[in-house]
């Protein structure tokens, strides 16, 4: 399977742009942490692509359904595993077992948390916020209210790293990510 097959199976199941964003998002996030982490990058990176391939059509069936959209591409076991544990608690009981799945299932949560306190701020960019920031953002339970503080603070904590060490990171892959993303928004 390549980007290309991800892509189309994306867009099979997600039409609308904030879904899409999100899996872009997620995928240009997995890639910086697996280059950190001396990782195959394209492949965390189509695992953060496809994480939520089911979720805009079948939102009640998330992570049950994936396993056999994910099959209209031939995504291998581990593929299946990653994307599935990514929603350990919630709407999946398949646990993150290797630190790609650890990574996925801490910033997951925590990239639709970034970018809705990236949109309030006058640059609507992640490339001028501060760790100090997104924490104000955090600690504020009604802001970003869909965005589990419980969710990101246990991947935290699964990962062994404080919060701010998870948040320094993945603000930083995302503005890193960012023209790259609003480029390809306007393509798909």
């Amino acid at each position: 399977m390549n980007r290309e097959e991800a892509i189309k199976l994306l867009k099979k199941y997600n039409t609308e742009e904030f879904h899409i964003r999100h899996a872009l998002t997620v995928e240009q996030v997995m890639k910086y942490f697996a280059k950190e982490n001396n990782e195959n990058e394209e492949f965390w990176g189509l695992v953060g692509l496809l994480h939520d391939v089911d979720y805009e059509k079948y939102p009640e069936e998330h992570c049950k359904k994936a396993p056999e959209l994910l099959a209209e591409i031939n995504a291998s076991d581990e593929m299946v595993h990653a994307i599935c544990s990514h929603a350990y608690g919630s709407s999946s009981d398949v646990k993150p077992e290797h630190k790609m799945e650890k990574i996925l299932f801490a910033v997951d949560e925590l990239t639709g948390l970034i970018w809705a306190a990236a949109k309030m701020r006058p640059s609507q960019s992640t490339k001028d916020m501060e760790v100090s920031s997104l924490k104000k953002k955090f600690k504020d339970k009604k802001f970003a209210a869909g965005c589990s503080r419980e969710t990101i603070s246990k991947g935290a904590e699964q990962l062994g790293w404080e919060l701010n060490e998870l948040f320094e990171k993945t603000i930083f892959a995302m503005r890193e990510a960012e023209d790259i993303i609003e480029k390809e928004i306007k393509t798909i």
